[in-house]
């Protein structure tokens, strides 16, 4: 380079490049940028309603179920509640014209919300304000169902070992919804839709235990 000369633009990014830092593999904690594994917690952040990625030690701080905080960790627990709560004629009630969907309470807006698949992703059902109060009455076992981060996953289906009833991780359904978005083909989601799904709720009722009324630890 001839002495006062200014480098090229080329050059000048060329130096940049090279000094750059290389990206680091692998996903990272949303709060705190901390590499996290393929099986990582998740918060949820209440105003959004988006699922964050979390390393363990920022989605303690948000593991407090009392704490009036943005965030909110989600929990870990599956339980199963032997003999499905809602009946057809519930079912009708909820206005959910399929046979799946997840329930869960929105704290803001203090009312429960259904999601039901489809082959757009999920669609979003606000229930009427009294619907989930009266079900929580006629089944008091639902009562331990946490706002915001669990939910209720129903899949109602013909035959007497069909039906289920679950309370969830609220990023399960998220899962579950994006893994049929892919998946779904036609009126009713096809065959492999059908499989996708018996397979998610094998694993679902592998990892339940039966929910007790015990003061809505579960």
């Amino acid at each position: 380079m001839i002495a006062g000369s200014r480098p090229s633009p080329v050059a000048a990014l060329l130096r940049v490049t090279r000094n750059r830092p290389q990206p680091v593999a692998g996903e990272r904690c949303e709060m705190c940028a901390e590499q996290v594994g393929a099986e990582h917690s998740h918060v949820v952040n209440l105003d959004s309603r988006a699922l964050m990625c979390s390393c363990r030690a920022c989605y303690l701080l948000f593991s407090d179920p009392e704490a009036r905080l943005r965030y909110r960790a989600v929990p870990e627990r599956y339980l199963r509640f032997d003999g499905l709560p809602l009946d057809e004629r519930t079912w009708d009630e909820l206005q959910i014209p399929v046979g799946l969907a997840f329930l869960f309470r929105n704290s803001l807006q203090e009312r429960t919300i259904a999601f039901y698949p489809g082959p757009a992703g999920a669609t979003e059902s606000e229930l009427p304000l009294d619907a989930w109060d009266t079900i929580v009455r006629a089944n008091p076992e639902l009562a331990v169902l946490r706002p915001d981060v669990e939910a209720l996953l129903v899949r109602r289906s013909k035959g007497p070992d069909g039906s289920s009833c679950h309370l969830v991780p609220i990023d399960a359904c998220y899962e579950l919804v994006g893994r049929l978005r892919t998946l779904w083909r036609g009126f009713d989601g096809g065959r492999e839709a059908h499989d996708a799904m018996d397979a998610f709720f094998a694993q679902v009722a592998d990892r339940s235990r039966p929910a007790v009324l015990d003061g809505g630890r579960g």
